[in-house]
């Protein structure tokens, strides 16, 4: 399976970028706009935005490390991975809406992330829950147990990948995550 390492900073950058363009939206908007930007960055670029692992949640596919980090937010607890000072970032509302507390650092983000990210929001940010959630229950996400990974394979080959991309993709997946002896 095609792994990729998750990056904090594009995380928070990404996240803060499209609360910046969309304003306060909730969970489930939030997770969808960040699958599709990743979708499309897989295909076109060879590389994911955040490298967060999506699971595929009863819901469609939700990235892991940042829905901990809302939740941690949200129940206003330590969560055991870390995750500190997030509060002076993002603000959870109720229980599944988000506003951005700061702006993103676009420096972060390269020009294919802002675009992918851009032409996500472009789609998505008006599609209903039912809309979104009918979208996301792709084949990635079928092929998915519930509440396991979807492979970044998958979610690529969905977005229209080709097998020259598929294997770039493997190929800078092993790099990515070789450890280092």
């Amino acid at each position: 399976m095609i792994k990729f390492n998750f990056n904090k900073e594009n995380a928070v950058a990404a996240t803060l970028y499209i609360l910046n363009k969309v304003g306060r939206i909730d969970f489930h908007k939030l997770f969808k706009i960040l699958y599709f930007a990743e979708q499309k960055h897989l295909v076109l670029y060879g590389k994911p935005i955040t490298g967060d692992e999506y699971i595929a949640m009863p819901d469609g596919p939700v990235p892991s490390v940042i829905y901990n980090i809302l939740k941690s937010i949200r129940e206003q607890s330590d969560f055991p991975l870390n995750f500190t000072d997030y509060n002076k970032i993002f603000s959870v509302e109720g229980r599944y809406f988000i506003q951005a507390l700061m702006k993103a650092d676009i420096d972060s983000l390269s020009e294919s992330q802002m675009e992918c990210l851009n032409e996500s929001i472009d789609e998505n940010q008006n599609l209903s829950f039912a809309q979104l959630r009918n979208k996301s229950h792709d084949i990635a996400w079928g092929n998915a147990a519930t509440n396991y990974e979807i492979a970044f394979d998958d979610i690529a080959a969905c977005g229209g990948a080709n097998d020259t991309m598929l294997s770039y993709l493997k190929t800078v997946s092993e790099n990515q995550t070789a450890k280092l002896c």
